[in-house]
């Protein structure tokens, strides 16, 4: 728990990564977190008859909406920008458009206000929502699943990561909506596979294990979703039901290869920290939301006698709660950026600079 040792500080958030223009405030105090306020406009409308994020029509989305999503964060924690300790934005990884609207907005917002500005690493964001949620120590380990990132970081404390793994080529939600894609399943993709996924047989199509075995911790998704499309080219034109058996099979392959990936991470920690009182796995990322995933990693981590924590579903995906608590977890760390009004939005940011840069997904995120 952290605590202030004074009274209670606020922070605004402000998250515009890629398709959700939110705001939020939320509360520090002895006794930890407390959302004040989680405004979350998703564009999903916009995008749907595209099948992905349009980066421009994301950006010009975030402009029209994002000063009524602040308006109406304060409002709902019934606060102004006076009752206000600091402005906290993502200021990366994501798309360059978006970041650039939400970061100068909270540039703007701080020099108006006076306040302190704290640029965000949206990655960051997820990796301490657990703090928020459950108060969990440092040092734990976090498996980070997304629609850009698929990794597994020892969160050794604020600003301090080390990566173990990462995926060489897609990330595990860019696999779940290019499959939604290819089966002809609604935008986002992810929700569409999982319900198609409770009518199907998971049995009826064997699909690959990617990187099953090997002594690399690291994950690869390009060959299952490959598999995946042959599949149902074989069996086209596809039937409800095919959709639903491809689902199936497709989303065990992932639990299944998440189980194997994961696993050899959970014993490493355990090894490392051996007297830890609270061995703790947090689960982040939009797919986290995902209940067999959930599932799957809770029985996983029974086994190696460590916690699983994941957070509400509803701060799994992107929202400005977590940005803010970030920046009041750094504020109150001492990592507040006394130039961050000169901070220039960075579309790759890992969390473990040191990461050596792989191949495939890194067109990306080299070292996210």
């Amino acid at each position: 728990m952290i605590e202030t040792g004074k009274r209670p500080l606020y922070a605004l958030g402000i998250e515009t990564s890629c398709d959700e223009t939110s705001a939020a405030v939320v509360e520090l105090g002895d006794r930890g977190g407390n959302i004040r306020s989680n405004i979350v406009l998703s564009q999903i409308a916009e995008h749907s008859a595209f099948g992905g994020v349009v980066p421009e029509i994301a950006a010009r989305a975030h402009v029209e909406a994002l000063d009524g999503v602040i308006r109406a964060a304060l409002g709902e924690a019934d606060m102004t920008l006076s009752d206000l300790d600091l402005v906290a934005a993502t200021a990366g990884p994501g798309l360059i458009g978006g970041l650039i609207v939400g970061l100068m907005t909270g540039k703007a917002v701080a020099a108006a206000s006076g306040l302190p500005l704290v640029p965000v690493n949206h990655l960051e964001a997820h990796a301490l929502t657990a703090r928020l949620t459950n108060g969990t120590p440092f040092p734990y380990l976090l498996l980070l699943v997304s629609g850009g990132h698929t990794q597994i970081v020892l969160v050794r404390g604020v600003g301090k990561y080390d990566r173990w793994a990462t995926t060489i080529d897609d990330a595990l939600g860019e696999a779940f909506d290019k499959t939604a894609k290819l089966l002809g399943l609604p935008y986002p993709g992810g929700p569409a596979v999982e319900q198609a996924a409770r009518n199907g047989d998971a049995k009826r199509f064997t699909l690959p294990r990617p990187l099953r075995g090997e002594a690399r911790p690291d994950f690869s998704f390009s060959g299952l979703k490959t598999a995946v499309r042959q599949t149902a080219n074989e069996l086209a034109p596809v039937s409800e039901q095919d959709v639903s058996d491809i689902c199936a099979s497709f989303q065990q392959a992932i639990v299944d290869t998440l189980g194997e990936r994961v696993g050899k991470s959970l014993g490493r920690f355990r090894e490392e920290f051996p007297d830890f009182a609270a061995p703790t796995l947090v689960v982040a990322g939009g797919v986290a939301a995902n209940n067999a995933i959930r599932t799957a990693l809770e029985a996983l981590c029974a086994e190696h006698g460590m916690q699983l924590v994941a957070p509400p579903a509803a701060l799994c995906s992107d929202n400005g709660a977590m940005i803010a608590w970030a920046g009041l977890e750094r504020f109150t760390a001492g990592l507040a950026d006394n130039d961050a009004l000169s901070f220039a939005p960075r579309p790759r940011w890992p969390l473990d600079e040191f990461a050596a840069p792989l191949v495939g997904h890194g067109k990306r995120g080299a070292k996210a």
